[in-house]
């Protein structure tokens, strides 16, 4: 019986000693559901800040999710697709943590980031000197034109053919102001009241007056039913909604440079701006480009 005692009992520390050696293995990779490893981060190397976004396991990050090709939400499967949807996800993959994606609009990006509501933007967000001074940009990763999209029975065929119109542009975008800086550049308008610090589109009478909407669907809504003569943005996101009847002026201008945006001073914003830096060197940002059909 003593003899069958010490068996059962090392058997026991036998089967002990083997889970206590699973537990402890190595913290490099992680299981998911599927039972694949995934690389995780390296913890050690990494600032506070983001030391815990990989403690908390998630990257929030604010997204378009109605512009094909960049960022895009199917309303059926609720997923999302789209460059900037790709590198949000690579950026996770990075740090070795899951990524969450908030819809975001021109006017909602800042305001979601500076309540920390979000780790980052990657929402077709136009690095410009002034934006500069408030929030970080990564090196751009896609450079794109402003230009308009009318529809055909107006007969717009030029900047010179917005004097006097009433354009539909996104709040807290930058649209409107290229455009009248276009219009004046082309002496379409003077620009004697012209200030591009405090210029303001719900003020700005003129030449050319500005209705402002929450996001793009809205904006083609209103050039469909007449409310405006013309949508203003960039090229790219023109695109999903150039339909029958519809076309671009012949002009395109200010160049859009879109960046990764973080907070001012955040600790997070060198690693992003490195891992944008190699994408675009290594050929992964064109791949991207490419895939998405953005050129």
């Amino acid at each position: 019986m003593r003899k069958m005692k010490k068996l059962v009992s090392l058997a026991l520390s036998v089967v002990m000693a083997g889970m206590l050696f699973t537990s402890c293995g190595s913290d490099s990779a992680k299981t998911d559901t599927s039972g694949e490893a995934t690389k995780t981060a390296d913890s050690s190397k990494w600032s506070k800040e983001v030391k815990d976004i990989v403690s908390r396991g998630v990257l929030r990050v604010g997204v378009k999710n109605a512009v094909i090709g960049f960022g895009y939400q199917d309303p059926l499967s609720n997923e999302y697709t789209g460059m900037e949807i790709s590198l949000a996800k690579d950026i996770a993959d990075y740090l070795g943590v899951k990524v969450e994606y908030t819809a975001v609009t021109a006017a909602t990006r800042t305001e979601l980031l500076d309540s920390g509501d979000i780790d980052c933007v990657l929402a077709t967000f136009t690095i410009t000197d002034e934006r500069k001074k408030s929030w970080d940009f990564s090196t751009p990763y896609y450079t794109d034109y402003v230009t308009v999209l009318v529809e055909n029975s107006k007969n717009i065929k030029s900047i010179a053919d917005l004097k006097d119109k009433k354009v539909g542009v996104s709040s807290g975008s930058t649209s409107a102001k290229s455009l009248v800086k276009e219009m004046i550049e082309k002496k379409v308008i003077s620009g004697d009241k012209f200030n591009e610090e405090k210029f303001d589109p719900a003020t700005w009478k003129e030449g050319v007056t500005f209705q402002q909407y929450d996001d793009y669907p809205t904006i083609s809504t209103a050039l469909s039913a007449g409310e405006v003569d013309a949508f203003c943005v960039d090229k790219s996101i023109l695109a999903v909604y150039l339909t029958n009847g519809r076309s671009y002026i012949d002009d395109q201008f200010a160049p859009q440079e879109y960046g990764v945006a973080t907070k001012k001073g955040s600790e997070l914003s060198k690693v992003v701006d490195d891992l944008i830096k190699g994408w675009n060197s290594d050929g992964t940002t064109d791949k991207l480009i490419s895939e998405n059909k953005l050129k």
